[in-house]
C-alpha cells in the first residue's frame, strides 16, 4: 500500500452540476413569476365596460338570443381604407333584413375602443343619412376624429325595439409620417 497518497478532497455540494442546474431553473421560474406579477399590477386590465358584472349576468341566454336575431339581419360598416390622425372620418352603417328590406332602427351608437388604453374610449350617436342605398336601405352615419394613432376597435350598436345588435371592425389610425413611409415602400402615391 502506498501510504503517501492523499485521498481526494470532496467537491462542495454547490459545484455539483445537478445542484447548479436545479438552482438555475428555480431562478428562471421565480424571475418569470416576478415579471408576470409586475405586468399584472402595472398594465391595463383590458376591461372596457365599467359595469362588466351586470352585463355578464345571463350571458349565455343573451348571446343565444342575439345570435338568433342577428341571423335575420345584415349590418355592414363602411369605413375608409386609410384613416388619418386629426382628420374627420365618416363611418356609415347600412342595415337590412334577410329579405333585403330596410329595418326599423331606434338608435345607432358608434363605440370606439382603444385596446391598449381605455382612457380615450368614446361613443357617438349616429344619425340617419338623407341618402339610401340602391335597395332602399337607410344609412346611418357619423363623422369622428380620433385623438390618437394606432389600433382602434369600432363597435356599432343598433337598438331595435329593445334588442341590441352589434357589429365590430378593427381599424388602424395612421399619422401623416407613417402614411408617407408606407407610401414609399408599398408604391402608394403620396398626396401632394
Amino acid at each position: 500500500m502506498n501510504s503517501s497518497s492523499v485521498p481526494p478532497t470532496p467537491r462542495p455540494a454547490w459545484r455539483n452540476p445537478w445542484i447548479l442546474g436545479g438552482g438555475f431553473i428555480i431562478v428562471v421560474v421565480l424571475s418569470a413569476n416576478a415579471a408576470m406579477i409586475y405586468l399584472a399590477i402595472d398594465s391595463n386590465p383590458g376591461l372596457v365596460v365599467e359595469d362588466y358584472y351586470d352585463k355578464g349576468q345571463d350571458y349565455e341566454k343573451t348571446v343565444l338570443t342575439r345570435q338568433a336575431l342577428s341571423q335575420q339581419l345584415s349590418l355592414r360598416i363602411d369605413a375608409p381604407r386609410e384613416i388619418q390622425l386629426g382628420e374627420a372620418t365618416t363611418f356609415q352603417l347600412t342595415g337590412v333584413d334577410n329579405t333585403d328590406q330596410p329595418i326599423q332602427i331606434d338608435t345607432v351608437t358608434l363605440h370606439a375602443y382603444r385596446p391598449s388604453n381605455c382612457d380615450h374610449d368614446f361613443s357617438v350617436l349616429m344619425t340617419k343619412s338623407a341618402t339610401t342605398t340602391e335597395i332602399g336601405a337607410i344609412q346611418y352615419s357619423t363623422k369622428i376624429m380620433f385623438p390618437l394613432k394606432g389600433v382602434w376597435d369600432i363597435v356599432i350598436s343598433v337598438d331595435q325595439g329593445g334588442n341590441e345588435h352589434n357589429v365590430a371592425k378593427r381599424i388602424m389610425v395612421l399619422s401623416e409620417a407613417v402614411k408617407k413611409t408606407l407610401g414609399r415602400h408599398e408604391g402608394v402615391p403620396e398626396r401632394g
